[in-house]
């Protein structure tokens, strides 16, 4: 029996404001506040909330049987909470219903996990942190920014406890092999992959209003029948999009949120079934491993890392960026590390590319990929010098290492020695729970002794009469 996983993924970057050479060491403030303002609220009107609206729908009229998973970065989250709180309200309601998984990233979105392992380990755990804090669920499948994936990064994501992970289905790493297995990783066979199905994925978040396209208009009826005629022994079709597809991408006058409602209906005609990457994991067993020894993502025709790292612009930015990222874990300022999960997103990365994918940029309010290089790089330098002023430049890797060493074990044993701390006040609390017993008990016998008995006290008084 075939089962669908809808696979949601919700992303927006801190856009950075215009910053000159002049304003290096003058203005330590990066963000355009109206950009960001306008921007989340505009996509949280005219996206997030009616999909969610839908999704929250369709679990509703199938009593349950409609299940998805999402994907929310870190940043993105915090953009939410400030200027779209409905839909972090919204989201809550999903995660009620138990048909919603939530499925970890890197809190930045960034490139941490081809640039800093450490880095990238953090990311993902404040991510797992805020998605217990906001929706009271702990994710146990993992989603790279972009898809990204490597045998290298699926051995460190095993690591960290995860049991799945979604990537790409690209062909030139498939071969003759079919997306709709489940595969494991080369290097940490327990961690079991999820592949994207990219021609049934781009179907509705590329083309689904292109009049031009040959298979426009497209109907859900048409589309799970499509799904149906897939060989019987491929049981998992991964469909993974942003959310942002719906209402932004394709506009919601193209019915594109009445199509995704008629699926469930249409899907039940057939037979399939909608499953959470979880319940997938749990249920089936891998066909086999796959090797995957250089990065691939779900982005342009290679299916890649060149949309962020390749032309020399970017991987001197992203050189640059990293170079700090060692000083940047020892610091402990709350604005440099907030600067440092915004100046990650590979958003920025993104915009400096001169590749031809034959889709559009949107460059924001950069005019070329050499302009947003430009103003990235005075960002960072400005940056620089304040990760240097904390910890100075010439203090070379070992010296950072060391000191990491250093402050690393004293927090353990400042860990340590709490413990035991606490542990001597249990024991402290204990033993005075048992004196105040032991005293209660031995009080109404202490009273009872001074206290003479009434025989004697009258003998006492007839005596001293006499």
């Amino acid at each position: 029996m075939k089962t669908i996983c809808f696979y949601f993924e919700i992303h927006q970057m801190f856009h950075l404001k215009r910053y000159r050479f002049f304003d290096i060491n003058a203005d330590h403030y990066y963000y355009d506040d109206y950009v960001n303002e306008t921007g989340i609220e505009e996509v949280a009107e005219k996206s997030y909330m009616p999909a969610l609206s839908a999704l929250k729908e369709m679990i509703r009229q199938s009593n349950g049987s409609f299940r998805f998973a999402l994907g929310i970065s870190g940043v993105a989250l915090d953009q939410l909470e400030m200027h779209a709180p409905d839909v972090i309200e919204m989201l809550q309601e999903l995660a009620a219903t138990g048909c919603c998984e939530f499925v970890a990233q890197p809190y930045s979105y960034g490139l941490s996990s081809l640039k800093d392992v450490e880095g990238f380990k953090d990311e993902v755990k404040r991510q797992c942190s805020k998605i217990r804090q906001l929706f009271g669920r702990t994710p146990s499948v993992f989603a790279n920014s972009n898809m990204i994936y490597s045998d290298e990064i699926g051995a460190v994501v095993a690591g960290l406890g995860f049991k799945g992970m979604f990537t790409e289905g690209a062909k030139h790493i498939l071969g003759w092999k079919s997306p709709h297995y489940v595969y494991n990783c080369n290097l940490a066979p327990n961690l079991k992959l999820l592949l994207r199905d990219f021609n049934l994925s781009d179907d509705i978040s590329l083309r689904f209003s292109n009049p031009d396209w040959s298979e426009y208009p497209l109907f859900a009826d048409k589309y799970i029948a499509k799904i149906a005629a897939m060989p019987e022994a491929e049981q998992v079709i991964n469909i993974c999009m942003d959310l942002s597809a719906f209402g932004m991408a394709q506009p919601l006058s193209s019915n594109i949120l009445e199509f995704l409602k008629a699926i469930p209906a249409c899907a039940a005609e057939k037979s399939m079934t909608f499953s959470t990457p979880s319940e997938i994991i749990a249920g089936l067993a891998p066909a086999s491993s796959i090797d995957v020894p250089y990065p691939i993502s779900w982005c342009d025709e290679e299916r890649d890392t060149s949309p962020w790292e390749g032309n020399v612009m970017q991987r001197e930015a992203l050189d640059k960026l990293y170079g700090i990222a060692e000083r940047v874990r020892l610091c402990n300022n709350r604005l440099i590390k907030q600067d440092w999960d915004c100046l990650q997103a590979c958003d920025n990365f993104h915009y400096m590319t001169t590749k031809n994918s034959g889709i559009t940029v949107d460059r924001g309010i950069f005019d070329s990929p050499f302009d947003a290089f430009t103003n990235y790089m005075n960002i960072l330098a400005d940056f620089v010098n304040r990760v240097n002023e904390l910890f100075p430049e010439g203090m070379d890797n070992e010296e950072i290492n060391s000191y990491t060493t250093v402050v690393n074990n004293q927090n353990d044993e400042i860990k340590f020695l709490k413990g035991r701390l606490d542990t001597a006040n249990c024991e402290i609390a204990e033993l005075k729970q048992q004196v105040e017993k032991l005293r209660m008990e031995e009080k109404p016998k202490a009273e009872a002794e001074e206290k003479p008995a009434p025989r004697k006290a009258a003998r006492a008084k007839k005596t001293s009469a006499k």
